[in-house]
């Protein structure tokens, strides 16, 4: 259960991120749509937004704005990027464009006003930019056997008397930010449910804003411990960002699923298509993405409905609500 810290600051972040009118709000209409916010239907029932049945709705821009989820310094993503914008730039026959956005937040917010096309949100961010944004994930990076996903990692100072996560009661615990999984979500109910922690009860808990800052705040001991997910942990090691034996974990959690990648709901079905194409026929070898992402080489079919229902399980068990308004 969010303690009432947590839960303020979920509203506020809730708050800076929806206070705007919704996209297509004054063509909603009556129809089935779950959780959706009221400017989507999901007549289907696969939980994510339908496409408009007018075709005068379509969107199909002369320049594709692609956003990938706000990790480390943004700089770092546009290179590891730049290879595939220009692979999509000849699938789709469009100038693609990369957003280094600064926020989950800001992400969301661009998507919801129609300003993003395409992107790649963080695993915590998926369902409120599905049910708020319009947002459809159909990939993930991943294996050729089929393997995806990443785990959350409670992390602490290499030399700290801290050993299980049962010794964080009366620390600081650092964590990203509330639309996180592995970043806030998830940490939250397991230390909740498996250690009888709750913030501002137990511990201190702080928001460092994005995984990379928790890492390396740990590392310099800014913070007692921090929840991250492991996967942005250990591509700042191999970069040498921080200092790999400065760190120790003291929990691993089971897979989650890692980043998804998708499109507006809105978008022309030939220039889905053909956005779809771009992702899986990318050359992965000898590219910046196979550089950066060690350990993937390919990007894998999912859906939101089968590959996010751990997430919504963890959304429901600590109270979030997809509230977009």
């Amino acid at each position: 259960m969010l303690s009432s810290m947590n839960a303020i600051a979920a509203w506020l972040v809730a708050l800076v991120i929806f206070a705007i009118s919704p996209l297509g709000a004054a063509l909603a209409q009556d129809c089935p749509r779950g959780e959706l916010d009221k400017a989507y239907c999901d007549r289907n029932g696969d939980l994510v937004a339908d496409a408009p049945t007018d075709p005068k709705q379509f969107a199909n821009p002369s320049t594709l704005i692609f956003a990938y989820t706000p990790v480390e310094d943004p700089a770092v993503y546009a290179r590891a990027w730049d290879g595939f914008i220009k692979h999509m730039e000849k699938t789709t026959s469009k100038k693609v464009v990369f957003f280094p956005v600064q926020s989950n937040a800001a992400q969301i917010e661009a998507m919801r006003s129609g300003r993003l096309h395409v992107a790649g949100f963080n695993t915590g961010s998926v369902p409120i930019a599905v049910n708020c944004a319009g947002f459809v994930p159909f990939a993930i990076m991943g294996t050729q056997n089929g393997q995806f996903g990443y785990e959350m990692e409670i992390i602490v100072p290499a030399d700290s008397a801290i050993k299980t996560p049962a010794d964080l009661k009366g620390k600081k615990v650092a964590f990203t930010s509330p639309t996180s999984n592995s970043g806030f979500k998830a940490p939250s109910a397991i230390l909740a449910a498996e250690f009888n922690l709750v913030a501002d009860r137990d511990f201190t808990p702080v928001f460092s804003g994005k995984h990379d800052n928790s890492v390396i705040g740990v590392a310099n001991k800014d913070y007692d411990a921090a929840a991250i997910a492991n996967e942005v942990m250990f591509r700042m090691f191999e970069r040498k960002v921080v200092d790999r034996s400065k760190i120790r974990s003291i929990y691993k959690s089971e897979t989650f699923p890692t980043t998804g990648y998708g499109y507006a709901y809105n978008l022309d079905p030939k220039l889905i298509d053909q956005t779809k194409d771009a992702f899986f026929t990318y050359p992965w070898e000898g590219s910046a993405l196979k550089a950066e992402f060690k350990n993937e080489d390919r990007f894998l079919p999912i859906t939101y409905q089968k590959d996010w229902s751990v997430i919504r399980k963890i959304d429901t068990a600590t109270g979030v609500k997809y509230t977009c308004k």
